[in-house]
This record gives structure tokens, C-alpha cells and sequence, in this order.
């Protein structure tokens, strides 16, 4: 490896020959003085999509002229609002668009999600999540456990890391599913896991949680937008995600919910809404329950239109690019990335994602060699300088190119920052 690697020109090189231009430019990114950040939070909060301001500006004005009428009234009626985002959603994330709805919160979602999946006996009263799980989810899924008389001491399984930097391998996973089986009500996993950015492979986690009996959820909070995801064909029962991360919706934005199409007529017991009944019917106001076949049965109330405004926005720019060729893209920027670091950062930083570009996303999560108050003092270097990555405890640095805005100049940023503050340690 050469220094070469570090050549701005170079870096701007591959940029400009990529066979995905950047849409860099379809974003407001943050300034650092003068220029533009080096921005890799996208895995925390995404860039806001220049066209979001217009949208959420359309939402006013039609409240503005139109009040209530907003809601059946001329293009972009309020009543309908959500199904906007139904048909791109449902292609980024590989479903039916009848599998996919845009509501509530993702932890709201994930409660919902256990209403109906989550249905334990006393032979079953299991769940199986990853040691380490972001805490929402945690506190979630012990306190559904005990919601239903269940004590999470017993019945909360937590599959620990097998690996050498923290991550779980599928070996791992397949005997806690196989040794745990007959208890399990549901596997509920991470698409990737936050902290250590290693991605899972959803179909076999389903293949081996339905084999054993269980149900399958995931939270793709981390994955929606990274991955290319094939959610109908991973067999999922359910999955949940936000969209403020890859997806670029904006703080709090309007969450999302996958339910497969098997489900579509289920019987399943949920919590109700009326958002949730049949749109045929709805404005009957009558009192008995008809759930909307789909994904849209769960929803509770109306949609919130000023949320999913920005999330238009962005799901235009996903089509427009098509997450195959963001994934390809994403490859190249994060083994450009892995590539810097191993060649001219091996001295001063550890890469703790896993090596196998299938096993990881956008995101790689690095430690800093020597401990953690050099990694806090690196990072905060970082941020002084117009690099921003985010801090994860206890000692995790997280870097994430988005392909729909990160280039390799963003990467030679980041890698000369490092290199001028250990001169300088």
C-alpha cells in the first residue's frame, strides 16, 4: 500500500469514476467552517434531503388554504398521505407494499409487533435476543415478558458474543435457537447491531427460529437503508426500523413496520386503532373492528403527515439510485475505508465489524489502540476538526459512509485527521 491512498486527488479519482455518482449534492450537509463536514452519522441521524423542506412546506400551505378539506382535498390528500411512501418503501426494504406501513415510533412498533407475535404458554414463554441489544429493545422485550406474568430472569435469553471483538457468530446463534427451541415464543434480532456493525443474515435466522417452533422479528434500525433486503423472502413474521438513521426522514421521523403477507387475514390478537380499519368502512364510525388487510391493520391513528413528509423526500432519492447499486456502492466506500485503515492506521486503530463484506453494512465500528480515554480523546479531535463520527460506550467509535452522500474524499478526511492527531498525541 502506498500514500497514495491518502492523495486527496486520488480520493477524488475514484470518486468521480464510481459507477453510482454521488447525490451529495441532493443534501444539506453541515459545515465545518468554510467547508462541508465530513459526515459519517448517517447510522444515527441521515442528512436532510434538500426536497424535504419543499414537502413539509406543501403541508403548511395546505393546512394553511385548505384546513380540514387538507385531509380529501386535491394532490397530496392527508387521508391518504402515508400510502405516498407505501410503493418505494416497500422496494427498499424487499416486501409487497401490502407488508409495509409508515407509523408510530420504532419502539411503539416493536410493543405492537409483540401484541400479536409474541404469544407465550407456559411450555413457551421465551424470547431470544443478542447480549448487548440496544437498550429500547431490551427494556421492550422484558417488559412484555413480565406484562405477561413471566419472569425475564428465566425466560429472557440473551445469546453472547462468541467472537473475538464482541460479535456473535451464526454458529453461535444456531445452537442457543437449537439448545433453547422448545421454550422459544419468538427470535427477535438485529438486522446489524448497533455497537458492533456486524450484519445478520435474516433468512436463515428465520429458517432456524421457525424450524424450532418460534416466531421471527427484527429491528432494522440499523439496516433499513444499508442493506439491500429481501424482507418478504427472509420469511420474517414481522420487522421494525426508524427512519431518521440511513433513511434520512429526519429527528423522530415517522417509523416503519413490516408484517408478512401470510398474515395479511390473520386472526391474531392486537391493540386496535382506527386508522387501523378497513378504509371501505372507516368513516361508518361503526363499532366492531375490521382490520385493513395488511400492514396497515396495526396502524392506530392517523398518520403524521408533517413526519412522513421528509421521508417522500428521501425514499425518491433511494429509487432513484435503487439499493442494489447503493449496496455496491457502499461496499466500495467501506473496503476503501477498512483499506486506509489497515495500511496506514493499523498502529493506532482496531477494526472491530467483522472482515467479511456480507457480515457487515455501511458502518464500521473501530476502537482505538491504548484504551479508552485515547478513544475519547481521538474522538473529540475528530469532531474539533470537521470529521464526525459517534461515540458508543464503552469504546466504540462508529463510522458509516452513506453512498448516498459520502465519498472517498469524506474517507481520506477522516484517515489524514487520524493522522495528524496521533503526530500530535
Amino acid at each position: 500500500m502506498t500514500a497514495s491512498l491518502l492523495s486527496e486527488d486520488h480520493a477524488r479519482a475514484l470518486d468521480a469514476a464510481d459507477p453510482l455518482p454521488t447525490l451529495r449534492g441532493e443534501f444539506r450537509v453541515p459545515k465545518h467552517g468554510a467547508d462541508e463536514q465530513a459526515y459519517f452519522v448517517g447510522n444515527s441521524l441521515g442528512l436532510q434531503p434538500r426536497k424535504a423542506r419543499a414537502y413539509v412546506e406543501e403541508v403548511l400551505d395546505k393546512w394553511a388554504l385548505e384546513g380540514v378539506e387538507g385531509h380529501f382535498r386535491g394532490h397530496a390528500q392527508w387521508v391518504s398521505y402515508h400510502a405516498l411512501v407505501r410503493e418505494a418503501l416497500a422496494r427498499t426494504v424487499g416486501a409487497q407494499p401490502e407488508e409495509v406501513v409508515a407509523m408510530n415510533s420504532l419502539t411503539a412498533n416493536l410493543h405492537l409487533m409483540m401484541v400479536s407475535f409474541y404469544r407465550p404458554t407456559a411450555e413457551r414463554p421465551a424470547i431470544l435476543i443478542e447480549a448487548g441489544a440496544f437498550p429500547s429493545d431490551r427494556y421492550a422485550v422484558e417488559s412484555q415478558i413480565r406484562f405477561h406474568g413471566f419472569d425475564p430472569a428465566r425466560d429472557l435469553i440473551e445469546v453472547e458474543a462468541d467472537e473475538p471483538n464482541g460479535t456473535i457468530s451464526m454458529a453461535a446463534l444456531e445452537r442457543a435457537i437449537a439448545e433453547h427451541g422448545p421454550r422459544l415464543a419468538l427470535v427477535l434480532w438485529p438486522g446489524v447491531q448497533y455497537r458492533t456493525g456486524q450484519a445478520f443474515d435474516l433468512a436463515q435466522i428465520a429458517r432456524l427460529a421457525h424450524a424450532q417452533g418460534a416466531l421471527c422479528g427484527f429491528d432494522l434500525a440499523h439496516a433499513v437503508g444499508n442493506l439491500d433486503l429481501a424482507l418478504h423472502d427472509s420469511g420474517a413474521d414481522f420487522a421494525v426500523w426508524c427512519h431518521y438513521k440511513y433513511m434520512n426522514a429526519g429527528p423522530g421521523a415517522v417509523a416503519g413496520c413490516f408484517v408478512h403477507a401470510r398474515h395479511a387475514h390473520t386472526d391474531r390478537p392486537r391493540f386496535a386503532g382506527w386508522w387501523g380499519h378497513d378504509p371501505e368502512t372507516r368513516f361508518r364510525m361503526g363499532p366492531n373492528f375490521a382490520p385493513t388487510p395488511g400492514a396497515d391493520g396495526w396502524q392506530l391513528s392517523n398518520p403524521p403527515i408533517l413526519a412522513i413528509a421528509p421521508l417522500r423526500a428521501s425514499l425518491e432519492l433511494f429509487d432513484r439510485a435503487g439499493m442494489a447499486a447503493l449496496r455496491a456502492k457502499s461496499l466500495r466506500l467501506t473496503g476503501f475505508l477498512e483499506t486506509v485503515i489497515r495500511a496506514h492506521l493499523a498502529d493506532t486503530l482496531e477494526i472491530v465489524t467483522p472482515a467479511e463484506p456480507e457480515r457487515r453494512g455501511a458502518q464500521l465500528s473501530i476502537r482505538v489502540i491504548g484504551g479508552r480515554e485515547r478513544g475519547r480523546a481521538l474522538f473529540e479531535y475528530l469532531c474539533t476538526h470537521g470529521v464526525l463520527g459517534d461515540w458508543r460506550e464503552p469504546d466504540v467509535i462508529r463510522i458509516s459512509p452513506a453512498p448516498l452522500y459520502n465519498t472517498h474524499l469524506d474517507i481520506v478526511r477522516f484517515a489524514r485527521a487520524v493522522l495528524a492527531w496521533r503526530e500530535g498525541a
